[in-house]
């Protein structure tokens, strides 16, 4: 493990003025906080924070970042607190071990609705401080390196998360090299075999054909010094997952599969990109196909290069990139270029992008709904994370960038939605293609469009792009809506007058909230579409106009179970239980024993009286319809209204015992009216009728502490 002082040396390599009693101050901390703990290898856990720290400036980052990698478990695994971290190194470094804790805490493999919930705040950690993640990817790094010492069923878990999430998402900041040997790592667990076999035959082909990669350096350098460009050029093989990867997509055996090498020229100025790809132009035949020009059209997190590939020595085909010094330090260290140090300053690279203004562009697409359908949701966030993207031109000459398998209906909805809805065919460098086409770099495309054009079901599958299926899901639903809504309207009408009932809008939005949907509308949405039935609607709100199975009747009086032998019981006037709710009983001496629902405020008053109380419970089965419970209704002052009131209470086979007129205005009434009911769920069916009622504005159940007993 590295020392305080080993450290500190790595980091004054890029930055001589770093505060090294800071550094020594969080690496002694550290040290203490995670003394006696160990690692599943059997090593001293803190050589996991250290070592992740050492990644880090790999990455030439400042200090704040690195005292984050040393402390980064310490509020999470020991005692430590945030407040602890914040007194000794600030505020800043506080916030960011806090923001690492939150991600380390976060299920990002979970189910898809918490996936979903989980990688927003991945997103939100992310636009507060980028850096936070930038600990937490080399974290995963190191943790990746010594994953054999995990449990088997740990390492296949960690391994399809770094897959899935991590290596992806440290390929969308630019760090390739990071999310090559984290895919590496994953592969390595999640697929032994073909990995061992891809190894093999790599070695076969160079007993077969010897190292090629320092012969095809070599014949590169030749041909530019030829040309008078001083570069320098480096080549390796492709790491094995990449090669997988490529047979999967390609459907070829690794004998048939070309481009298994790579080669990287690092020149002086931009001039001179164009120049080493002229040189090897003419000394190499080109691939169809196979050249982007990331230097005149950048990506998002600042990577610039030209890649071209070629048909090398034996005819090997083979990738060059081509880029100069400054674009090779974003290539590698991608947005985390922008914290980069040399010299103790702050480097003033021109390609590194701003992180705040990166993650705006990379989460502006995700929405901030947090309604939002899940699956789209993530649909979004994995076509950002998981794509390279395509360069289009409008035929006016503007650039509009595409995920790779981008079609022209993904271009139509990337310019305006309205051009993406109405979209009825589409030219592609002046040709008349379909709307699957899969668009390629620097393809020139013209969409066609007709008044009357709407989005058809099948586009669903066309579309690549997040932003084109979400809105084209949204317009199907409109427009399907419209219509299911249209039948929903005529079929509970006829359902509502089977019963002698009126579908009003009052009696919809009831129903709604009885069936848990949003409104009157979406009930005949789902009626007209078959989700749910009409005569479910009817049930929700009167459930008693449809025959109900006559039950055994529970005796009156012995509707409660549990007494004590010889006590006698009676409803507490207060809050008025009734069978199906949670009932205690309360010893009231001379006078047996008082029911009371468990919810009664009455109760508080008798929390330090336990000798009291009595655990009660309903007999199962129907009980009578003779539990009073009072009624607390304001109605319309108009004519006929009450008299509709007390129909709907006998619909419901409820007895009216007692009815109290408590306040009068001019168009408003309140009225307490006592109903004797079966049981909870008959009281439900009864106060859902009249709450129904288009000339009740307002229903409650009445409750009186002062009839407490």
């Amino acid at each position: 493990m590295l020392d305080a002082t080993d450290l500190i040396d790595l980091i004054r390599t890029y930055n001589p003025k770093t505060n090294e009693k800071l550094i020594k101050a969080a690496y002694d901390f550290g040290g203490l906080m995670h003394e006696g703990q160990m690692r599943h290898s059997g090593d001293p856990y803190f050589t996991h924070p250290v070592e992740v720290a050492a990644l880090l400036t790999e990455q030439q980052l400042d200090d704040a970042t690195i005292v984050t990698a040393l402390l980064h478990d310490t509020v999470e695994d020991t005692r430590a607190s945030y407040g602890d971290v914040a007194e000794r190194f600030g505020p800043e470094i506080a916030d960011l071990v806090d923001g690492v804790t939150k991600l380390t805490n976060l299920q990002l493999s979970s189910t898809e609705t918490k996936q979903a919930e989980n990688f927003r705040k991945l997103f939100m950690a992310m636009s507060k401080d980028l850096r936070v993640i930038l600990v937490k990817l080399a974290d995963r790094l190191h943790n990746m390196r010594t994953i054999r010492h995990m449990k088997p069923e740990k390492q296949v878990q960690k391994s399809r998360e770094t897959m899935d999430i991590y290596a992806p998402l440290a390929g969308r900041m630019g760090m390739h090299w990071m999310r090559e040997e984290l895919e590496d790592l994953a592969f390595r667990v999640l697929n032994p075999d073909a990995r061992a076999s891809i190894i093999r035959r790599f070695i076969t082909l160079q007993k077969e054909t010897g190292n090629v990669v320092p012969k095809i350096t070599d014949d590169i350098r030749t041909e530019l010094f030829n040309a008078g460009i001083q570069a320098r050029v480096s080549g390796r093989a492709k790491k094995p997952y990449s090669i997988w990867r490529k047979m999967e997509e390609k459907k070829q055996g690794f004998s048939r599969l070309s481009d298994i090498y790579g080669f990287r020229v690092i020149c002086t100025t931009e001039d001179e990109c164009y120049r080493v790809l002229g040189a090897i132009h003419r000394r190499w035949r080109s691939v169809p196909g196979r050249f982007k020009d990331y230097i005149s059209q950048p990506k998002s997190n600042g990577y610039r290069s030209i890649h071209t590939t070629v048909s090398g020595r034996d005819g090997k085909q083979v990738e060059v990139q081509i880029r100069t010094q400054q674009m090779h330090e974003v290539a590698e260290a991608g947005v985390a270029a922008h914290w980069s140090y040399r010299d103790g300053e702050r480097v003033e690279n021109p390609f590194a992008v701003d992180p705040s203004k990166w993650v705006t562009q990379l989460t502006e697409r995700f929405g901030t709904d947090q309604d939002e359908d899940h699956d789209e949701f993530l649909e979004h966030v994995k076509l950002e994370m998981y794509t390279d993207q395509v360069f289009c031109f409008s035929p006016k000459g503007d650039v509009i960038k595409l995920p790779r398998g981008a079609t022209p209906l993904d271009y139509a909805y990337a310019i305006h939605t309205r051009i993406g809805h109405s979209c009825v065919g589409a030219k592609v460098d002046g040709l008349r293609v379909p709307l699957w086409t899969r668009l390629r770099n620097g393809q020139s495309v013209e969409i066609i469009t007709a008044e009357g054009q709407r989005p058809q079901p099948t586009w669903i599958d066309i579309a690549v792009t997040g932003r084109a299926k979400a809105a084209i899901r949204k317009s199907l639903r409109e427009e399907h809506r419209d219509r299911f809504i249209k039948l929903g309207r005529e079929l509970t009408r006829a359902a509502f007058e089977h019963v002698g009932k009126k579908a009003t809008d009052k009696a919809l939005t009831t129903a709604a909230k009885e069936l848990s949907l949003e409104n009157a509308e979406q009930v005949l949405e789902f009626v007209g579409s078959t989700e749910i039935s009409a005569r479910e609607v009817v049930q929700a709100i009167y459930p008693d106009l449809a025959e109900r199975s006559e039950e055994p009747k529970v005796d009156p009086n012995r509707a409660v179970a549990g007494l004590p032998a010889g006590m006698t019981v009676r409803r507490a006037q207060c809050c008025q239980p009734v069978p199906g709710e949670r009932i205690v009983g309360i010893k009231h001496r001379g006078e047996g024993v008082f029911v009371h629902a468990i919810a009664c405020e009455a109760l508080a008053e008798l929390e330090d009286q336990t000798d009291r109380w009595v655990d009660l419970h309903w007999h199962d089965g129907s009980h009578s319809a003779g539990n009073p419970v009072t009624l607390d209704a304001t109605i319309g002052n108009h004519f006929g209204v009450l008299g509709r009131i007390c129909m709907l209470i006998a619909e419901q086979k409820a007895n009216i015992s007692d009815m109290h007129f408590i306040d009068r205005k001019p168009d408003y009434f309140r009225v307490l009216i006592d109903v004797e009911v079966r049981d909870a769920e008959h009281l439900h069916g009864v106060m859902t009728a009249i709450d129904a009622d288009s000339d009740v504005a307002a229903l409650e159940r009445h409750r009186d502490l002062d009839r407490a007993p």
